[in-house]
């Protein structure tokens, strides 16, 4: 069932630009503006290759831009554009509305321990983020 919900997602957003990692990076960016990749690849548990070759594609897109560190040229802290900033809330929704498209019909009741047990199961495996393309 995993696999259907989120290939419906990768769909929705698709539609939009961007993949499913592209968004992840972007809502993280939109939570904690101005991020250097590397708190931006803890965070979201990639490597920092990941997130530059996402960077990469965002800044292309022009969702993202690049600023240098003034006090280290060789640094610099990744930024959503307004372009960015605008398209997130549009995600965000589409994200809302896949949730209540999949799981909508369960009681709040079941919702609550489907999101228990899938936390549960995710710390027994040790699993930080969710697979990024």
């Amino acid at each position: 069932m995993s696999n259907h919900v989120s290939a419906a997602f990768a769909r929705k957003v698709e539609a939009r630009g961007v993949t499913v990692a592209e968004w992840v990076v972007l809502r993280a960016l939109a939570d904690d503006p101005a991020t250097r990749p590397a708190r931006l690849a803890e965070r979201l548990a990639l490597t920092p290759g990941a997130v530059s070759k996402l960077g990469d594609r965002l800044e292309a897109k022009k969702l993202v831009v690049r600023t240098p560190l003034p006090d280290d040229r060789r640094a610099h802290h990744l930024a959503l554009t307004d372009a960015g900033a605008a398209l997130v809330p549009e995600l965000a929704s589409l994200a809302d509305a896949n949730e209540s498209e999949w799981f909508g019909e369960l009681t709040p009741d079941d919702r609550a321990a489907l999101d228990r047990i899938l936390r549960q199961l995710a710390e027994q495996h040790g699993l930080r983020a969710a697979p990024l393309d």
